[in-house]
């Protein structure tokens, strides 16, 4: 993870070892089971017992939440992603309650997640994009030494670089997935968008992480030859 502008003494450092794909699953099981599993049973459920659309789809989609304070009364702390899982459950459960039409409280959950995609844009204003975070988070394992070794290849080009493109790429993929969710709103019937909605996400999700994964790992792969050059020079 270097460019032709670093010298030998910028070069990054190797990275820990980490887990890949089987750590990302580790990871997101939990959020597949309390984000679209378990509101899919809600909705069924709540849908045979006589609730209406919207209420069922509100209730629905408080699991979530649950899965945040889960983590909290756990790990005793919160990182970046929790939080905005929470502030976009916030407002996503206010504009709910205003809408008296099951299609409007779907279509808001698909805004939403291209609002994000917006963030991820915006956030490459900042001092440092929303995907070195997120990155963190799935990149270490969360141990102070192994946050610190993150936080210290901000200083390198290349990584800072990397960051900014993995946070393009996923801000297009979560717009592209709102759009087509929206689209498909007004297709298909409420019951089975429920469906659509709990999981269209994650495979978006799953797609983007392999390609991060990936990207990540030809990064490293330039790095590493970057510093064996650079040893055989030294």
């Amino acid at each position: 993870m270097t460019d032709s502008h670093t010298t030998p003494g910028q070069l990054e450092p190797a990275p820990p070892a980490h887990g890949g794909f089987r750590a990302v699953l580790l990871q997101w099981g939990p959020s597949i089971i309390f984000s679209a599993v378990l509101p899919v049973l809600t909705y069924n459920y709540l849908q045979g017992h006589h609730y209406g659309e919207v209420s069922s789809l509100v209730l629905s989609g408080l699991w979530p939440a649950v899965e945040t304070l889960v983590v909290f009364l756990v790990r005793r702390h919160i990182d970046e992603m929790a939080m905005i899982v929470l502030t976009f459950l916030a407002l996503g459960l206010l504009s709910s309650l205003a809408f008296n039409s099951p299609r409007l409280v779907l279509v808001k959950d698909s805004a939403l997640t291209g609002l994000f995609g917006l963030v991820l844009f915006a956030s490459l204003l900042a001092p440092r994009p929303l995907c070195f975070y997120f990155g963190r988070r799935f990149a270490t394992d969360g141990s102070p030494a192994a946050v610190e070794w993150w936080n210290g290849l901000w200083r390198f080009p290349a990584f800072r670089h990397n960051q900014k493109v993995i946070t393009i790429v996923w801000g297009s993929v979560f717009l592209g997935e709102a759009v087509l969710r929206i689209a498909l709103t007004y297709v298909l019937s409420v019951s089975t968008m429920v469906t659509v909605n709990a999981f269209l996400p994650f495979v978006a999700i799953f797609l983007v992480i392999t390609w991060t994964i990936r990207y990540g790992r030809r990064a490293a792969a330039r790095g590493a030859a970057a510093r064996a050059a650079a040893g055989l020079t030294t």
